[in-house]
């Protein structure tokens, strides 16, 4: 609504539209504005905890036991994906894992999130098939269980 409304043709508009041109001569706003046109400003109401839960994942670069990979190309099974930052076994998705796919994984240092910033990694987290984050475990399980019940239906079952 705000971009049909910089269209119109009057003076008013044409000083708005060049304030906003200022603006986005910033690296900040630019960034805010283009995460908003994009959609990745998109947080779901899934809880409160880490500022990853409900948002996007950002699509990393991430060391797997199969050598590098990115984040979204292993979520191209169109399956929930579960990442574990910590040790291994430190997470385990029994009784869904013929529909969530466990990933053991090495990043190091922060998450860039569009449109927040940098963001502490955690130690795992279940990522939908549409790239947002059902859970993030900061050091515990607990809630995956939830979460994998919510997104994936019971365990050992469809």
């Amino acid at each position: 609504m705000a971009q049909t409304a910089l269209a119109r043709c009057d003076d008013r508009t044409d000083a708005l539209r060049e304030t906003i041109a200022e603006l986005l001569a910033m690296e900040e706003p630019r960034r805010r504005y283009a995460g908003m046109m994009s959609g990745l400003d998109i947080r779901y109401p899934l809880g409160d905890g880490h500022p990853l839960l409900g948002r996007r994942m950002p699509d990393l670069d991430l060391d797997t036991q199969d050598g590098p990979a990115r984040v979204f190309t292993l979520l191209n099974g169109a399956r929930p994906l579960l990442l574990n930052r910590g040790e291994p076994g430190a997470v385990e998705c029994v009784g869904w894992e013929d529909r969530v796919r466990l990933v053991d994984v090495r990043h190091e240092g922060p998450w860039e999130l569009p449109v927040i910033g940098p963001v502490a990694a955690p130690a795992a987290v279940l990522i939908r098939p549409d790239g947002h984050v059902a859970w993030v475990g900061e050091g515990s399980r607990d809630g995956l269980t939830d979460a994998l019940t919510t997104w994936c239906g019971a365990p050992g079952g469809p």
